[in-house]
């Protein structure tokens, strides 16, 4: 019995203290020009903060909706022309440490990602080559390939001479 007084007063007594506490907060904010939040408001609040988390998980943590997002901002307007390359048998050889390559990436925006593109460098090693560019025997970036008979140029093409010479049409 003496517990359960014991437990039952030390109870009683923190929720008033809470309780006491959360008052005087609520003066303190009144007496500094604050206005006190409603329940209503705050849980409006709580609301869109909870959307826009959602609307954020959404759009940027899946890719395939990053890629519809892109396709309807436009910037994967090169997708279809990309494909068209892969289909023909196009290649394209490159390095992460080579700004060329990085300035024809650059041309395809987001539609990169469909390029046939072949990483030659080893990440942190700038000398370094994967095995598929040894036995390719590649050895300037960027390089291009181009069926059938396999020619390669290495220099940054515009989209249009890739056009040209591939046949794929351009948006």
């Amino acid at each position: 019995m003496t517990f359960c007084l014991r437990h039952c007063a030390s109870w009683y007594k923190n929720s008033m203290s809470q309780e006491r506490h959360e008052r005087r907060r609520e003066q303190a904010a009144v007496a500094a020009g604050a206005k006190p939040v409603s329940p209503r408001r705050r849980a409006i609040t709580i609301l869109a903060i909870a959307a826009a988390f959602g609307l954020a998980y959404f759009l940027g943590t899946q890719s395939r909706n990053v890629k519809f997002v892109q396709k309807a901002l436009g910037q994967r307007k090169y997708d279809a022309f990309a494909q068209c390359l892969t289909d023909r048998g196009v290649k394209f050889y490159g390095a992460w440490w080579c700004p060329h390559c990085e300035e024809q990436k650059q041309k395809f925006r987001a539609s990169i990602d469909e390029v046939p593109y072949l990483e030659c460098g080893v990440k942190g090693d700038t000398h370094a080559k994967t095995q598929v560019c040894k036995d390719a025997n590649i050895t300037h970036y960027p390089t291009w390939q181009f069926p059938p008979l396999g020619e390669r140029v290495e220099r940054v093409f515009t989209l249009e001479e890739l056009r040209d010479r591939t046949g794929c049409a351009l948006p």
